[in-house]
């Protein structure tokens, strides 16, 4: 417990002398431009205050043993491969640096907004990896690369200051479920181990009762929405046109919602008892339904189609087609309607 309250009172000191600090902003920031309010960044764990995890060492799903069932996890799945990375670990780490599918890739995720961002480290043609620069926007975690030292924004998928100024982020789609569903949707699943390289207490939460206090939000953010309680766990989904959250609470047992965005019909799926909830633009699929399992299976149509949890139709008509993931990030409430304040809910 001891290391999680120094870590603690690390972070918040630092942040905290920022927001009294307005002198220092020349000093801090320099003549770099940038596209969010300078006065809005705050800059507390200093740069790699936090460090990422750049050799992730994995085990089968059966091997892992310091999971519990409700544990959140981040998954990944494609090309015949699943992986799960651990909340427990990415609350102290909140960046690895991996490589899946022969692809780059980069897991961001901002335990002060719980919201899981994976994207392409390859940018041009070169590939960098990535780092916590300690610098917050809107209390949401701000990565920078090290190959030209610029600085990201996890929430709004794109660069903000340095010389990949305006560099949009190609995401990888990502699935945040309980350890339990994980496990049983991929049973033969790799799993990130605790086998760091650090020293850091992963049965621990290291900010209190943070996740479940709808009134402990550490720093300020620029538009504060009340509509939903500030924890409530949301997914967005984002378009050039139309930004909308689905409340997870609101998917009860399981079901599917279609709905019609400016850009095409988009299937929400999920489940409230199963902790997840995914987004796919519809690919030829008709009066599609929710169903339990068998594994990874959550929808079936009325042709026989069936959907697995990652969006790949694996029975029927059109089995072997891969719907297409729609850009949506998952996360508290409060912290998407601050990046995206006309935001609608679904009722």
């Amino acid at each position: 417990m001891k290391d999680v309250l120094l870590f603690l009172c690390l972070v918040l000191l630092g942040l905290t002398s920022c927001l009294n600090n307005e002198e220092e902003e020349p000093e801090r920031f320099g003549n770099a431009e940038w596209l969010i309010p300078i006065d809005e960044v705050l800059d507390g764990a200093g740069k790699d205050g936090i460090p990422s995890v750049d050799n992730p060492q994995f085990v089968d799903a059966s091997q892992t043993t310091f999971l519990e069932p409700d544990n959140l996890v981040v998954g990944m799945v494609g090309n015949g491969f699943a992986k799960a990375y651990a909340h427990r670990i990415l609350d102290w780490h909140e960046i690895v640096n991996d490589q899946v599918a022969n692809k780059y890739m980069a897991l961001t995720y901002c335990p002060l907004t719980g919201t899981a961002v994976a994207w392409n480290r390859q940018i041009d043609s070169f590939i960098t990896s990535f780092g916590v620069s300690g610098k917050l926007y809107n209390t949401n975690l701000m990565p920078y690369d090290r190959v030209t030292d610029s600085y990201w924004s996890q929430m709004r998928l794109d660069c903000v200051s340095g010389k990949l100024i305006n560099t949009k982020i190609e995401t990888f789609p990502v699935i945040e479920t309980t350890w339990e569903t994980w496990q049983a949707m991929y049973p033969n699943s790799l799993v990130m181990t605790t086998e760091t390289g650090f020293d850091r207490n992963y049965e621990a939460f290291p900010y209190g009762d943070y996740r479940t206090n709808d009134n402990n939000i550490f720093f300020p953010v620029s538009n504060l929405d009340n509509r939903l309680p500030a924890k409530d766990r949301v997914l967005a989904v984002l378009s050039d046109s139309k930004n909308k959250v689905y409340p997870v609470a609101r998917f009860a047992e399981g079901r599917v919602v279609i709905e019609d965005f400016p850009d095409g019909e988009i299937i929400i799926m999920g489940s409230n008892t199963k902790n997840f909830l995914v987004a796919y633009r519809n690919n030829g699929l008709e009066n599609l339904g929710f169903v339990n399992g068998p594994g990874a299976i959550i929808a079936e149509d009325s042709n026989g189609n069936k959907v697995t949890i990652a969006g790949e139709i694996v029975e029927g008509p059109l089995a072997g087609r891969q719907l297409e993931a729609v850009e949506s990030i998952l996360g508290y409430y409060f912290s998407l309607a601050a990046f995206y304040p006309d935001i609608e809910i679904f009722e």
